[in-house]
This record gives structure tokens, C-alpha cells and sequence, in this order.
């Protein structure tokens, strides 16, 4: 607590990281820690002083590093399919903090908020889900306003980097439009539920997000008429051409 980016970033990250476990992408270990006064956790970056005493988001440190933006990297993954699963998860959560387009039509890219860890066979990486702090509400507080129902209904892809988009996989995504299916009203409340009430996110802002999260997993599972076939509309979102490819496997 006491973060520059405030303390609904902390309920972003918590919830965040929270659905894409449930969503079955790999996360870091994480929990809530109570800081004291004792502690004294300084911030990583100078001159932003100390942490509150409150409860804290934590992850347990995990051998790997931030991709460097190359496809070789990408190519030694053990979870490959994981890469279309993980654009579904952000486009599902609006996570501006990967890759995306802005309105004014700049692109904000950080290739260092996808984690290869080596937790993976010799040789091998495995990708994982890490910061969620601008899901949502794109760092802005969690309120009715900022979850309204075009932000429910955005057409837009995140997380697509275009070194990601040679390895697309439909039947992946395919699989995780059936899984957002499953997002139920009574499972969103129990994760939004967790957030601790010193993060000040008020009864209503936990309910627009319950909404949020519910609504826009139906939306972007929700089948489409694509000239006579239906299909979820995160596939038409991510293939707008249509059928290019005979094979369900990534073009290589």
C-alpha cells in the first residue's frame, strides 16, 4: 500500500493474477502478506519511500527473466499453446500493459511483462501470467464508469504482439472460448471477494468489476455468424480474414 499507481492497482494485480489461474495459465506463487511498521519495504524505484502497513500483494521469486522479444525465445516453450491463451486472457481483461493500440493510434508494448521461467525441462521455458495492474480499468480506479458497457463490448485485441502471431493456435483459442463460457457470476464474486478491505474498493466498484469480468467473458465467447458457420467472436477478432489455413497447428 502507498504505491504511486495507488491501491486499486494492487485489487487489479490480485484479481488479475487470480482469473488466469483460473483460466489455466501458469502464474507466479502469490498471496496476501501483512507489512508492518517493522518491515520498512522501501519501493523499487528511489525516492518513492515505504510501503504502508497493511496487506500486501506477494510472489515468490521464480528462476527466469522477461522475454526478449525474439521468436527463437518464444520457440523453446514448453506450453506453446499457452501464447493464444494467454492473448485470450488479456483481451478478456482489457490488459492494456503488454501489448496494445491506443486510441490516438500509438502502440504501448512491454515485452518485459511476459515472463519466461525456468522452471521447464533442460533447455526449455515455460511461459507464464504475470502483472495485471492495468487490467480492467487501464490503471484508472475501479468504478462503475471506467467498466461500463462499451469497455464490455471493445473489439479490440490486446496482448497480440506481432511475434506472437505466427504461433496462433485455433483449436487453443477454441478451447479457451469454451472455457470463458464457464465464467460464472458466482465464481467472479467469490474472486472479487478476496480483495482486502484496505484496498478501498468500494461495494460498488467490486460489483461493476463481478459484471465486468462475467459480461465480457460472454461477449467474447459468444457465438457469431461468420457467413453461415458460428463462432466464438474472440475467433473472428483474431482471424478477421477468415479460414487461411488448412491446419489447426501454428504457421512456423
Amino acid at each position: 500500500m502507498g504505491n504511486p499507481e495507488g491501491e486499486h492497482a494492487l485489487a487489479c494485480e490480485f484479481v488479475g493474477t487470480q482469473l488466469a489461474r483460473w483460466f489455466d495459465l501458469p502464474t507466479l506463487e502469490f498471496g496476501i502478506v501483512n507489512v508492518t511498521d517493522a518491515d520498512r519495504l522501501p519501493f523499487h524505484r528511489k525516492g518513492k519511500g515505504l510501503a504502508k502497513t497493511g496487506p500486501a500483494f506477494i510472489t515468490k521469486a521464480d528462476p527466469g527473466e522477461p522475454w526478449g522479444g525474439k521468436k527463437r525465445e518464444l520457440k523453446r516453450l514448453v506450453n506453446p499453446n499457452d501464447i493464444s491463451r494467454l492473448v485470450v486472457f488479456d483481451t478478456w481483461v482489457c490488459n492494456t500493459d503488454r501489448y496494445s493500440h491506443n486510441e490516438d493510434g500509438s502502440v504501448r508494448r512491454r515485452i518485459d511483462n511476459v515472463f519466461l521461467s525456468e522452471n521447464a525441462p533442460a533447455g526449455k521455458l515455460l511461459l507464464r501470467a504475470v502483472d495485471h495492474t492495468h487490467c480492467f480499468t487501464s490503471g484508472r480506479e475501479i468504478l462503475a464508469k471506467n467498466l461500463g458497457a462499451s469497455l464490455i463490448r471493445d473489439n479490440r485485441v490486446f496482448g497480440l504482439f506481432p511475434e506472437f502471431e505466427t504461433f496462433l493456435n485455433r483449436r487453443a483459442v477454441r478451447e479457451a472460448a469454451a472455457d470463458l463460457r464457464q465464467m460464472t457470476m458466482a465464481t467472479a464474486k467469490a474472486i472479487v471477494s478476496t480483495i482486502p478491505a484496505e484496498w478501498d474498493v468500494s461495494a460498488g466498484g467490486r460489483s461493476a468489476l463481478v459484471d465486468f469480468v462475467v459480461k465480457r467473458a460472454a461477449y467474447l465467447s459468444e457465438d457469431v455468424l461468420r457467413g453461415t458457420d458460428p463462432e466464438p467472436r474472440i475467433m473472428i477478432l483474431l482471424w478477421p480474414q477468415g479460414e487461411m489455413f488448412d491446419s489447426d497447428e501454428p504457421e512456423r
